[in-house]
């Protein structure tokens, strides 16, 4: 049955565009997402009826579902008209942990130690269980929520199955599918179970158009699609490479806050000789596909080849922790601050800190980091886009470097631009590393002005309204 509310466009995606904390005295406070999403879905204008489906994350937005009937007060969301479901715990934690971050995240990224894992056993077909259970409630409110013909634009590898789902209880609709990771290739993706990879295949070959930000996990996915099912049947692809929001950024990077946290980094980095320290900068959530420690390694590797770059140069490292949830996460960021601090143990001065690591979250600060940065680095051994290699060459204030890992999405469009590595590579990204630190000005400059340029061609609500203007057209 259809909803009296019933929208022309939907968004689904595991987290929403509204949060809420639960006080002590029971009070409910909501804060705003950010990211491409919440600022794509601003392009459909406020004369568009439409309805975005998420997932409770934790307690306070429980609470919210249970004071409403998941349909929160816009006043909350911003004007967005936001359907939030109460998955149960347990259910919910299987599917998100379980299959999402910890199987079909690994498999994409190329993350897996074979010789001990995956084993698929009777626990993960429990947990894929809960993982059907949640995306059958992702598309059953999706089916509630949408008009006659309405356009449906779902999000990421949560939700695999609910296109295929969504079919099934509407075939009327037009549904699309934006995959944001990698796609693995044939061979590693049939680490699966056998059903399981046919299965998720189907499950996303049941939208008219499913996209990637790149076309080689496009091409990746259909080699998947013929290698297991005989083809993509009449699922079209489609290739979409979010960009940065140039605007968004450069407004938000010259507000007091980053400007009081450029002045306290320049402080910290200082100078050497009389001439400010370079600064080799990086922004990563301390997820393993990041690959900050070989960063680190290399960067030690460097100050050991290149001895002249002692005390002339400092590595800016936020590492923000990210699904400590996870024991493999928890001794991953441990790690990172292990060879942070044996970097600076080896090397430092008493005027001198080698590697600044800071693992709290702040947005700002990151900021203030790309518009001083010389060198970005950003070298993980697999991301579906990476925005920060997009984000700090708009924000650079003297020009910028790009050392990126030709296993980053991001490096379809930047690679030309950018001193391109083998993320496995220390010693060669070391030798990138000297190379970013000694370019000449005026290509330095010119580089970076090539890669802005690059990074913000497909900003957050072009890149969505092109979803949804192939999607009408299919």
């Amino acid at each position: 049955m259809v909803s009296e509310h019933a929208a022309q466009v939907l968004v689904a995606s595991n987290r929403g565009p509204v949060s809420y904390t639960l006080g002590e005295d029971g009070t409910l406070t909501s804060g705003r997402g950010g990211g491409g999403l919440v600022s794509g879905l601003s392009a459909i204008g406020p004369d568009t009826d439409a309805v975005w489906v998420c997932a409770a994350l934790g307690d306070g937005d429980r609470e919210a579902v249970r004071r409403t009937d998941g349909r929160l007060d816009t006043a909350d969301t911003g004007g967005q008209r936001v359907r939030m479901l109460d998955i149960p715990p347990k259910v919910y934690a299987d599917a998100y942990n379980g299959v999402a971050n910890s199987t079909l995240w690994f498999v994409h990224h190329l993350l897996y130690q074979t010789p001990l894992e995956p084993a698929f056993g009777t626990e993960f077909r429990e947990q894929w269980a809960s993982y059907e259970t949640y995306n059958r409630a992702f598309a059953e409110a999706l089916a509630d929520e949408a008009g006659d013909g309405a356009a449906v634009l779902i999000q990421d590898y949560h939700l695999a199955l609910v296109p295929g789902m969504l079919r099934a209880l509407r075939p009327d609709l037009r549904i699309g599918l934006f995959w944001h990771t990698p796609w693995a290739p044939v061979d590693y993706y049939r680490l699966l179970p056998d059903d399981i990879g046919r299965q998720l295949l189907r499950g996303i070959l049941g939208a008219d158009r499913a996209a990637f930000h790149t076309h080689r996990w496009a091409d990746a996915f259909t080699a998947c699609c013929t290698e297991l099912l005989g083809g993509t049947g009449k699922t079209r692809i489609g290739v979409h490479g979010l960009g940065a929001d140039a605007d968004f950024l450069r407004e938000r990077a010259n507000r007091p806050d980053v400007d009081e946290r450029l002045a306290e980094l320049r402080e910290q980095i200082g100078t050497h000789d009389g001439a400010p320290r370079k600064a080799i900068v990086r922004v990563d959530r301390t997820e393993l596909s990041k690959n900050i420690v070989r960063g680190m390694l290399a960067y030690r590797q460097l100050l050991t080849d290149r001895p002249e770059w002692r005390e002339r140069v400092t590595h800016v490292a936020f590492a923000y922790p990210s699904r400590q949830d996870l024991a493999v996460y928890r001794a991953y960021t441990a790690r990172v601050q292990e060879v942070a601090d044996e970097i600076n143990s080896e090397f430092g001065t008493p005027g001198w800190t080698p590697v600044m690591l800071h693992v709290k979250d702040d947005f700002a600060r990151s900021l203030a980091s790309y518009r001083l940065a010389d060198v970005a680095l950003v070298n993980p051994i697999r991301d579906g886009m990476n925005l920060v290699a997009k984000e700090i060459p708009v924000l650079s204030e003297n020009g910028c470097a790009l050392v990126l890992s030709r296993e980053a999405g991001a490096y379809e469009e930047l690679g030309e631009d950018a001193l391109v590595v083998n993320p496995y590579d220390v010693t060669a990204t070391a030798a990138a590393l000297h190379e970013a630190l000694t370019m000449d000005t005026d290509d330095r400059a010119a580089r970076t002005k090539r890669l802005a340029a690059a990074a913000t061609a497909l900003p957050p609500q072009r890149w969505f309204l092109d979803q949804l203007d192939a999607l009408r057209n299919v």
